[in-house]
């Protein structure tokens, strides 16, 4: 079975926002490859370091409330 690597990424996306802090911030519990993945696309900052959240760029912010809507909301 092939595994869609966006959509993967748009899940995780979506459950950052479930994480939402402070903001802009999200807890990174997340694979590193998936984070890294979506820094590429400009989703989030570099998540690289030793603070154990992520911060969304207005794009993927904006971007992961419209997923977390699609894929959780009722």
């Amino acid at each position: 079975m092939a595994i869609s690597k966006d959509k993967i990424d748009d899940a995780a996306l979506a459950l950052l926002y479930l994480t939402l802090h402070d903001g802009d911030r999200a807890w990174k519990g997340f694979d590193w490859d998936v984070l890294g993945r979506l820094h590429t696309k400009g989703m989030i900052d570099d998540p690289v370091g030793k603070v154990k959240s992520v911060v969304f760029t207005q794009e993927g912010l904006e971007h992961a409330k419209k997923l977390f809507k699609e894929l959780f909301g009722e």
